[in-house]
């Protein structure tokens, strides 16, 4: 299978889920300005006309976008990982917390804050309405190892997701010390640590494209 991802980006959830299946793939990365991907310089709007990662080629053939249905498909595709649920509330409970990522963190508090164009009054709206969203994390997390009663997807996610609070300061992650231990925990998981290190090689490779490009 292809996976179409950019350094860092939310794409780095299907990384570490495939890391943590011990499944082969190939991966394409996308330059989030140019759209091309940088393996071969097509164009990846000819693969998603919207040039949004994570995409996935699965060996089949067919392209799946979206980073829920992606890494769903990858834990069902992989079972013996270990990292989906049985059907049933537990499947359930799955699909909540990779909603709640994706719409209550994802797009709802990090995009915003993370976009360079965004009004300085745009950010504080955000941050003061969106915030709750950590406290709400803070208190769930308190006294579990992960989001349900094992590691899935949905940790793959949201550990994703915190990272970015590398390049968001206003989001102090030690204003929510449970969901900060959570998060160096999970840092230390062989296929995140993996992952993460690997992309952010990447992304140091990306910028310096950008700025001789400028």
């Amino acid at each position: 299978m292809d996976l179409y991802f950019s350094p860092l980006a939310c794409s780095l959830a299907t990384r570490i889920a495939l890391y943590e299946a011990g499944a082969d793939a190939n991966y394409l990365e996308v330059d989030p300005k140019t759209k091309l991907v940088q393996n071969d310089g097509s164009d990846f709007r000819t693969v998603n006309p919207l040039g949004l990662v994570p995409t996935l080629r699965t060996d089949d053939g067919l392209v799946l976008t979206e980073n829920a249905a992606i890494l769903q498909y990858v834990a069902d595709r992989f079972p013996q990982a270990g990292i989906a649920t049985a059907p049933g509330m537990e499947r359930s409970r799955l699909h909540q917390w990779l909603c709640f990522i994706g719409t209550e963190l994802h797009k709802g508090l990090f995009v915003p804050v993370l976009d360079k164009k965004a009004p300085p009054e745009v950010k504080t709206y955000i941050l003061g309405r969106n915030l709750s969203r950590l406290d709400y994390l803070e208190k769930y997390l308190k006294g579990r190892e992960f989001l349900l009663d094992h590691f899935s997807v949905a940790d793959a996610y949201l550990v994703t997701v915190i990272n970015w609070t590398m390049a968001t300061p206003p989001i102090e992650l030690s204003k929510w010390p449970v969901v900060k231990a959570y998060y160096e925990r999970l840092r230390a998981r062989p296929s995140i640590a993996r992952a993460i290190a690997e992309e952010f090689e990447l992304y140091k490779a990306e910028l310096a494209r950008h700025k001789a490009a400028a």
